[in-house]
């Protein structure tokens, strides 16, 4: 069992493959293989499938068959024809406006799946561009973390040195060997979590659970779009897939509601039909005249005249679904329009705080350029040095993680503003 396990393990590394992208190919992957854009796809096949069911009635059918059958006595129908060697029978409705209404509902109904595929597949970027941003932030920590690392190496190298010499007490070595112990727990853990960002996005993108997906741009910022809160408002409001698709649902209602309404109308259709009669149907028997070839082309039609209870239940149950598309709307352009405004507010803070953690790296790079030349001096010790420098290394992960929070900022705000895709261009 053991060997077996082993051999699976090494079959499944051998298998998996780590595979460098950019943020566009991640973006167009996303697009053709995620498996929820493809599901969303689906549905959009299935309602424009809706529309040529609905069609149906208006597309004259021919159905060729037969009725022979043996008679004595007086000739009678078989499903309401003759008995016949071959029949032939075309029907096709002219005037039907309850179904042409509902031809109109089936083709909002795909235009209702157009948009909701459109819906998905920004939801779908959203979620590929925070994984790949979260993924190169992480890799980069770890970058940093591994020279933290190797700084408290030396740290605990000298430390190690000056105790020998009695120059350094037995705590100070210990917490030195803390603090590198420490480093190497962070740089362990952040390790995992890049492997796991990796991973889910691979899996984002349809790829084999044992892939790895790695950014190879991870410091490019997430654009900018956006000039002024307004602009966000507005934007939200006008490219909102959920307010296209209630929009969509209540036209769809309506034409639901017309069509109930238009029951009460007459309904036209076309007919022809053709029969081939044999003699030994008994119909020279008990008719003066026999034709064996028979013929009938004209036209039926229905007046309803009592409406159906149906009908109005129906339309009943639509009119109520309206009034709460209705309140749909407006409960979802109020979230959308506070959305954009907090979203856009976000961004700004997060700009202002990106600018402070730059500032504060900037001093800090500056205190070790001071002390270094302290410490060539023979004026500062080693370990003074060191402790700048990992402090300068902190102030980078600081901007870094400052760096990641505007570029999710601008992420959410690309998503309450329906310009996601935009980062494909």
């Amino acid at each position: 069992m053991r060997l077996t396990l082993v051999l699976l393990l090494a079959a499944t590394a051998v298998h998996a493959e780590i595979r460098p992208m950019t943020l566009k190919a991640v973006l167009e992957a996303a697009m053709a293989q995620n498996p929820d854009v493809a599901l969303a796809r689906l549905e959009e096949r299935k309602a424009a499938d809706g529309v040529r069911a609905a069609r149906d009635p208006f597309v004259p059918k021919v159905i060729v068959g037969s009725g022979l059958a043996y008679s004595t006595g007086f000739p009678m129908s078989i499903e309401g024809s003759a008995p016949s060697i071959v029949e032939a029978r075309a029907i096709a409705s002219i005037f039907n406006r309850p179904q042409r209404l509902m031809v109109e509902k089936s083709r909002q109904d795909e235009q209702t799946s157009k948009i909701s595929t459109e819906e998905r597949r920004e939801s779908v970027a959203y979620r590929a561009a925070i994984l790949y941003v979260e993924a190169g932030r992480i890799a980069e920590a770890a970058k940093a973390v591994g020279q933290q690392v190797t700084s408290f190496e030396r740290v605990v190298a000298n430390a190690k040195i000056l105790l020998e010499e009695g120059r350094e007490l037995p705590l100070e070595e210990k917490r030195a060997r803390l603090k590198l112990a420490q480093a190497k727990q962070r740089l362990q853990r952040l390790q995992f979590d890049q492997e796991s960002a990796e991973t889910d996005l691979a899996l984002l993108l349809g790829l084999a659970p044992t892939d790895r997906v790695q950014p190879v741009e991870p410091e490019r910022s997430v654009p900018s779009v956006i000039d002024s809160e307004t602009e966000a408002i507005t934007n939200a409001l006008r490219n909102s897939r959920e307010l296209q698709r209630l929009d969509s649902q209540l036209k769809a209602k309506g034409l639901e509601v017309r069509s109930y309404e238009s029951a009460r109308l007459p309904t036209f259709d076309l007919v022809a039909q053709y029969g081939r009669f044999a003699r030994f149907n008994n119909y020279d028997k008990f008719f003066n005249r026999f034709d064996a070839n028979n013929a009938q082309f004209g036209m039926s039609f229905r007046i309803p005249i009592v409406p159906s209870l149906a009908s109005r239940a129906q339309k009943d149950i639509a009119s109520s679904d309206i009034v709460a598309l209705r309140t749909q709307v407006t409960t979802a352009r109020g979230r959308i329009a506070v959305g954009a405004r907090r979203a856009w507010q976000l961004v700004a803070q997060q700009q202002l705080s990106t600018e402070v953690a730059k500032l504060d790296l900037e001093v800090a790079r500056d205190q070790v350029s001071q002390l270094l030349a302290l410490y060539e001096e023979g004026r500062i010790p080693f370990r003074q040095l060191e402790e700048a420098r990992l402090q300068e290394n902190e102030k980078f992960l600081a901007l870094f993680d400052s760096r990641y929070a505007l570029d999710r900022a601008r992420l959410d705000l690309l998503r309450e503003t329906g310009n996601v895709l935009a980062l494909l261009q």
